[in-house]
């Protein structure tokens, strides 16, 4: 037997087949867009109900208040306490959570196959009439404002929150946190909720995706039979513009005396999901912070040891989110650290990868995808960013053939459009008497240092 060789990587293998399971869609007459994924391997079912109540359609003076709705709605309905629907849905065997963000409020279920009649009956109960009994809607203020509180103590969670205030400008929704601010959420009565669920909670611009081992004539008829009369638009839709605070490079350091370690938030305003650039700015990203292998990880953690671990992300939303580079060093390599993060923005900005790079970009992209697809819920959860983002229908059917296709030029030229080091916005959350000198020497832009009571 001949010994490994362990001085050359293995080869590439090739490429297993992989079809995304079919959708079929189904306008329905009430205007709610219906798809179905038929997948008979397991008799479950996986269901996600989105509707376009969303944080971002609101203002300041009342942020916060679709997540907390959402995060009320398991309280109780009309027709049953919150105890009594959580006795309804184990009786059966089901699972049922609502959550809510910048792009609106989904509702997830997921049951055995021969109970789906009963379990979306269930659903259509706690969307069509949802109660917000006082004690509820009490319990998900106070828990809301426990996490806003929690996430002033987090560094982590501070840095993220500061590096968003600075990348967009004042009035930007996505400039402030998608759970609120504690002024805001502290006013939610009742009658709020129940006045942004009536507005805001209908099948308009929405739609209910049902995978599993389901007939879609059937999902159809069960569908019709609970949501038949359920109408409408939202009242209350997103309309604003993304605009960034500053194209000025700037410095912010939120001022944590004692702190041993700085976390680091680099960026500025991104892309939005249907951005024509999105394969070839995808694969990009890999190669610059979205794998263990990338520039940004081979740099900071294997040359040079500053950290654990570094990513970089574009957060794509129907409007631009933000793009960042995120890591947390210790005080002694903070500076160090921003400037080998500046260092390798600027190379992939000016220069783009190289062909070897973008090779392997590809094969993880397109390697990785059906693994994440393993689940009927992960399938459900796929299927659904069709109807969140209006992406074509065939969108994952082609997924690893285009995202296959990005040429190195193509890449490149994504880099060059959407990662501009000259405004990125450098924020740190750190000691800045530990800090603050050293980060300032480097010449990057007017040092601002706040502390996080001012």
């Amino acid at each position: 037997m001949s010994a490994f060789d362990r001085s050359r990587p293995p080869s590439r293998g090739t490429f297993a087949d992989f079809d995304f399971p079919t959708i079929e869609r189904r306008r329905l007459s009430t205007g709610l867009d219906l798809r179905v994924a038929q997948l008979t391997r397991l008799p479950v079912v996986s269901v996600n109900l989105f509707m376009r109540a969303a944080e971002s359609a609101l203002t300041d003076g009342n942020a916060g208040l679709a997540v907390v709705t959402a995060n009320a709605v398991e309280g109780g309905t009309k027709k049953r306490s919150g105890s009594e629907l959580a006795e309804a849905l184990e009786s059966i065997g089901a699972r049922m959570s609502a959550s809510a963000g910048w792009e609106g409020t989904s509702l997830s279920l997921s049951c055995l196959a021969d109970r789906l009649p009963e379990a979306l009956g269930i659903l259509a109960e706690a969307v069509l009439a949802p109660g917000f009994p006082r004690a509820e809607v009490e319990r998900a203020r106070e828990q809301q404002l426990a996490a806003l509180r929690q996430r002033d103590m987090d560094p982590a969670a501070l840095a993220s929150d500061t590096a968003n205030e600075q990348y967009f400008a004042p009035g930007v929704p996505y400039a402030r946190r998608v759970d609120g601010t504690e002024e805001a959420v502290s006013r939610l009565e009742p009658g709020d909720l129940r006045g942004f669920a009536d507005a805001n909670y209908r099948p308009g611009r929405g739609g209910l995706v049902v995978a599993g081992d389901v007939d879609p004539g059937e999902v159809e008829a069960m569908v019709m039979e609970h949501f038949g009369g359920w109408t409408g638009d939202p009242a209350t839709l997103a309309d604003f513009e993304v605009t960034p605070r500053t194209r000025e490079r700037r410095i912010h350091i939120m001022h944590r005396p004692g702190s041993v370690q700085s976390e680091i938030r680099v960026g500025h305003v991104g892309a939005a999901r249907t951005d024509p650039d999105y394969y070839a700015l995808s694969i990009a990203n890999m190669v610059l912070g979205g794998m263990f292998t990338s520039r940004l990880n081979l740099n900071l953690r294997e040359k040079h040891g500053f950290t654990y671990g570094v990513r970089s992300r574009f957060t794509l939303r129907s409007s631009p989110g933000p793009y960042q580079v995120s890591t947390a060093v210790g005080n002694e390599v903070t500076a160090p650290a921003i400037r080998e993060i500046m260092h390798e923005l600027t190379r992939m900005s000016t220069e783009g990868p190289v062909s070897d790079e973008v090779v392997a970009a590809r094969d993880y992209a397109a390697g990785i995808f059906g693994l994440q697809l393993e689940t009927v819920g992960q399938i459900a959860t796929r299927a659904s960013q069709l109807v969140v983002y209006g992406l074509p229908d065939d969108h994952f059917d082609q997924y690893r053939g285009r995202v296959r296709a990005v040429t190195v030029d193509e890449a490149a030229e994504a880099a060059a459009r959407h990662i501009r080091p000259h405004e990125a916005q450098i924020v740190l959350v750190g000691d800045a008497d530990a800090v603050a000198a050293e980060v300032e020497a480097l010449g990057l832009g007017s040092v601002e240092v706040v502390s996080p009571d001012a």
